[in-house]
């Protein structure tokens, strides 16, 4: 069996993990088996690494670093948690994937996407099947993220002109992988953002 790998991007307080967690939500309601998960982190070596690279200081880390650390999670979260339940059949759906990492350490503090892209193919080697990309104004995004505040605002921190070099990024890699990506405004209710992601998501999916 082969399950079906979702992803959901965006900046900052875009609302995409409670897209996340109301589309898996819905899905288990229809019979799917449904595995949510997130990045970084989704296995408990992920976990560990999460807390090293969204907490502290803004300059803990330079962005070559930070990248060596996503992948050492992501790698983790692929052979403990992604990969197994893909083969059950069951729908992964990853609150951020390997895109996150090539606009927030590929493009936003200068050009390392090769970089980015060459450890990814080496050590990674895998695509959602469909990225849900939530778009918002990085503003707005940002308030909520400060709104919320907590202990992981490392790259909230990094202030607004970062978030906006993050979205024109999301938004110019969804433009350039059309077929994996649906852009959907988030910019409503919670509950109408959720219709548009599960109009966008159902055509795709594996039938029970």
């Amino acid at each position: 069996m082969q399950g079906f790998f979702l992803s959901f991007e965006g900046v900052d307080g875009s609302g995409k993990s409670t897209q996340a967690r109301m589309l898996a939500e819905t899905l288990r309601a229809r019979g799917h088996e449904v595995v949510l998960t997130r990045e970084p982190g989704g296995s408990p070596g992920a976990e560990d690494i999460r807390r090293l690279v969204l907490e502290g200081d803004p300059a803990r880390w330079s962005a070559e670093t930070e990248i060596l650390l996503f992948t050492a999670a992501r790698r983790d979260h692929l052979e403990k948690t992604i990969r197994p339940a893909l083969a059950r059949g069951a729908v992964v759906i990853c609150d951020r994937f390997a895109d996150s990492t090539r606009i927030f350490q590929g493009i936003t503090r200068g050009d390392l996407t090769q970089t980015v892209d060459r450890l990814h193919a080496l050590m990674i080697g895998t695509e959602p099947d469909l990225t849900v990309l939530i778009d918002i104004d990085p503003e707005i995004g940002l308030s909520r993220a400060v709104a919320r505040r907590g202990g992981e605002m490392r790259f909230e921190d990094m202030g607004l002109a970062f978030q906006k070099r993050a979205r024109a990024g999301f938004l110019a890699l969804a433009e350039n992988h059309k077929t994996r990506f649906r852009v959907i405004a988030g910019d409503a209710a919670p509950e109408a953002v959720a219709a548009r992601v599960l109009e966008s998501v159902t055509p795709h999916l594996p039938q029970d």
